[in-house]
């Protein structure tokens, strides 16, 4: 039977497909932005714990028939590339944005465009980075012909051919920038579960709670407290195993799935250490819920061994508020990490092979 979920699967796609004018979800590249002329700030996709420009990671178009002003929503997730800004079960490196417009908008026509032919995508008004793909608000001195978003990825440029090209029309291909990752689609579609019945988290918990009770009726809650630290992690260890082989399980039937959307369902924990509270809407003050997550089996495909994670749990503003005086609103992510794991790293056959 299906289940509220759709399952997000890689497939190679020609370039121009993945314009911004198709909509299409898509993972690495530079990003393929919505709105086009209130794009965030370079200070604004900066990493929280080095200070230095996060990478596009992916996009996820996911319109909302019931709100006008969703009629084209799009959200975005940005990493920082650097291994040592992973830290366990924490997400200051990872930024999440939404986007969203009506069917009648400035930048694209009302109706779907022509797919069977090669065309460009809609242009930006304001200038993109020539690395990777953001506001570009600076211009090389020498030739001021090309934009950056500051000056790391401009000595990053420069290194990979803008110093023999400067002043010249040569460009390197679009795809060249060494920090990109490699660009894919990503297509969904309905996850099928077995009709066995899966046990809720709330039940999970319940079932937890009565064990302990019945450990209270029966005098054995002393023995465990008295146990030494070591045994007592190990016990620990073995409610982290039943989250982490739930997790295997449900994944198994699809093992490469690396997108899972459910908006306002339930992310597929793989450890028990989850957030305690979710923060409200950066721009409303509202609730934010679930929408989607991101799975370990995507580092299969970006062929970059300094990024790390469990899954990419995704929240957005539960009304998607219109963003305020921008045409990007900021959304929550949470990291979950694999549980007792030195170093960090999903086992083979859900994440780095």
């Amino acid at each position: 039977m299906e289940s509220s979920v759709d399952l997000g699967f890689l497939e190679p796609c020609e370039e121009w497909l993945l314009a911004n004018k198709f909509f299409r979800s898509k993972v690495g590249g530079k990003p393929a932005w919505l709105e086009l002329k209130n794009l965030p700030a370079a200070k604004d996709l900066l990493c929280g714990v080095c200070g230095e420009p996060c990478v596009f990671l992916c996009q996820v178009y996911a319109p909302l028939e019931e709100k006008e002003s969703c009629f084209h929503r799009m959200v975005y997730l940005f990493v920082c590339a650097k291994a040592s800004c992973y830290e366990h079960n924490q997400s200051k490196n990872i930024l999440a944005f939404r986007s969203q417009l009506p069917r009648s908008n400035d930048f694209y026509g009302f109706n779907p465009p022509d797919e069977s032919k090669k065309s460009d995508p809609i242009p930006s008004p304001v200038p993109l980075c020539a690395v990777c793909g953001c506001r570009g608000s600076q211009q090389c001195s020498r030739c001021k012909k090309v934009n950056y978003c500051g000056v790391i990825h401009q000595r990053i440029d420069w290194k990979n051919g803008h110093k023999t090209s400067c002043g010249s029309e040569e460009r390197p291909p679009s795809g060249n920038s060494p920090i990109l990752f490699p660009q894919f689609e990503i297509v969904t579609e309905p996850e099928e579960i077995d009709a066995e019945p899966k046990l809720s988290a709330a039940e999970v918990e319940r079932k937890q709670m009565e064990e302990y009770e019945r450990l209270v009726s029966e005098g054995k809650t002393g023995e465990l407290s008295e146990l030494p630290e070591s045994e007592l992690d190990n016990y620990s260890g073995q409610i982290e195993d039943k989250h982490f082989d739930k997790f295997k399980k449900r994944i198994e039937a699809d093992p490469d799935q690396i997108l899972r959307y459910d908006r306002k369902g339930d992310p597929l924990w793989l450890s028990p250490v989850v957030p305690e509270s979710i923060p409200a809407c950066d721009q409303c003050g509202g609730s934010r819920k679930f929408e989607f997550q991101i799975m370990p089996q995507l580092l299969n495909s970006l062929k970059n061994e300094n990024i790390d994670w469990g899954t990419l749990a995704v929240y957005t503003c539960e009304q998607s508020c219109d963003p305020a005086d921008c045409g990007y609103a900021r959304e929550f992510v949470f990291k979950q990490d694999v549980v007792n794991t030195e170093p960090q790293v999903p086992p083979a056959e859900i994440g780095h092979e």
